[in-house]
């Protein structure tokens, strides 16, 4: 992957540790407010071997709101300039759906953007980042975070998710896009029955051949099989975290670094024997 002009090879999946700078995200909101705490929280993450820091200023919980551009710039650019400064050599990358945040955050020392709405709520994104040569996280979702989880609905849920990337994928290589890693939207308009079949399906996605990010930690659907809030879910996370892996997964977004780390070394030695 091309990442600031410089050619970056992994061979083995990666962790990106997530970084809330909101006080409404599910799990950890308003737990990582004020420079010393969010500097802590992201060093303690790259110690632990996070190779990505993804770093949002908005919550995408089911039911929550969206920001507006200036309350996402006022929670995301002071936090990430002293990220920048702090630990110059960490990759950063950014949630946001919106060019003119990306715009300044790659100028404050981001390097990868992440975008819950695939390109679709800011249509000038794909082709800004395209000429930057800037690494492009897709996500799908269906619906919006206010209202996704109402009543989401498929008649084969692998098999559309799967044909909507094709689809962008196709647009994003007639912009000259090519590092792009898909993100099937675990818990972003689907149903508990529709994550499971995407998890059981996602070796599927690896035939589009570009890197594949699941992000499944204490969510609900980790909540809802084990009956235990997001606190208490963390060996549950992990478990599904093998499940994917297994199944293909390329990098983990996670709350809990050490443990993924962890279960891809059990399962990079297990494939090896």
């Amino acid at each position: 992957m091309n990442i600031g002009g410089e050619l970056k090879l992994w061979d083995k999946p990666l962790v990106m540790g997530i970084l809330n700078l909101t006080p409404d995200s599910f799990f950890d909101g308003g737990v990582h407010s004020g420079s010393k705490k969010i500097l802590s929280q992201v060093e303690r993450m790259l110690s632990e071997g996070a190779e990505i820091i993804d770093i949002g200023a908005f919550s995408s919980r089911p039911g929550a709101k969206l920001l507006t551009e200036e309350e996402e710039a006022e929670r995301l650019f002071k936090p990430l300039e002293s990220i920048s400064k702090e630990f110059p050599q960490a990759l950063l990358s950014i949630d946001t759906y919106r060019k003119n945040i990306a715009k300044k955050a790659l100028d404050l020392g981001a390097s990868i953007i992440n975008d819950i709405s695939g390109g679709d709520w800011d249509t000038e994104l794909p082709p800004f980042l395209a000429d930057k040569h800037v690494p492009y996280i897709i996500m799908h979702m269906q619906g919006s975070p206010e209202t996704m989880q109402q009543s989401p609905s498929y008649e084969n849920v692998s098999k559309e998710i799967y044909q909507w990337f094709s689809s962008k994928l196709n647009q994003l290589d007639q912009l000259g896009l090519k590092d792009v890693i898909i993100d099937p939207g675990f818990g972003f308009g689907k149903s508990l029955e529709h994550n499971y079949q995407l998890l059981k399906d996602l070796r599927h996605f690896c035939h589009l051949n570009r890197p594949i990010l699941v992000g499944v930690s204490r969510k609900g659907l980790i909540q809802k099989v084990i009956d235990k809030k997001a606190a208490e879910s963390l060996n549950a996370t992990t478990a599904a975290h093998v499940i994917a892996l297994l199944n293909g997964a390329s990098i983990l977004r996670v709350h809990d670094v050490k443990e993924a780390k962890e279960a891809i070394a059990i399962v990079d030695y297990y494939q090896k024997q």
